[in-house]
């Protein structure tokens, strides 16, 4: 079974060309006008053995935020059609992730109902051109499209580059977790039979 999905969004806004496959090797190619943004696409890509390729050209004459959320979008449309009916899945998954003074936690179950608890705050409001406030529209964004529940803490972290980069790899991880096939699964793994 190959998960892969491809999703094209193009608006006035920003114009994204996204492929992913899910059991990949974490192969990744960013391409966002966003340098930081880049860097955490592919530790997400990395981190969640997810091989993605993102190409966006967005509004950045604007601000970063069209951008950001719209990739969002993007990879949850991208996460909800590959895994089709989640089948066979393990369906929840949780990770800390340390990184020098930050440390950061994610759980993530692949319910189809989406929610997200963001619970960080960041001492600089940028990261080279990433306002770092924008690290909670993605997920979001990410969580609304790929219809998911995701709790993200950040424990503690007084570095916003070290801080954010470990909530995405938390949550990579986490997701990595939540998509492998279990052999010992059936089917849905719900009790209700669909998710």
């Amino acid at each position: 079974m190959s998960r892969t999905s491809s999703i094209d969004r193009k608006t006035t806004e920003t114009d994204i060309r996204l492929s992913l496959t899910v059991d990949g090797q974490g192969t990744c190619n960013t391409q966002t006008g966003i340098g930081f943004f880049d860097h955490m696409l592919t530790a997400l890509g990395r981190h969640g053995r997810l091989d993605l390729d993102v190409v966006c050209k967005g509004d950045l004459e604007v601000d970063a935020h069209h951008t950001i959320e719209d990739v969002g979008i993007c990879l949850g449309k991208a996460i909800a059609e590959a895994i089709g009916d989640k089948a066979g899945m393990t369906r929840f998954g949780s990770a800390y992730i340390p990184m020098d003074e930050a440390l950061a936690r994610a759980a993530v179950d692949f319910s189809g109902r989406p929610y997200l608890v963001f619970n960080a705050n960041f001492e600089e409001k940028m990261i080279g051109s990433f306002p770092s406030a924008l690290a909670e529209e993605f997920f979001r964004s990410l969580s609304d499209h790929a219809r998911i529940n995701l709790h993200i803490d950040l424990i503690r972290g007084s570095n916003a580059h070290h801080s954010v980069e470990a909530i995405f790899k938390a949550v990579a991880r986490a997701v990595r977790t939540a998509v492998t096939i279990d052999p010992t699964e059936q089917g849905i793994p719900s009790t209700k039979g669909v998710l």
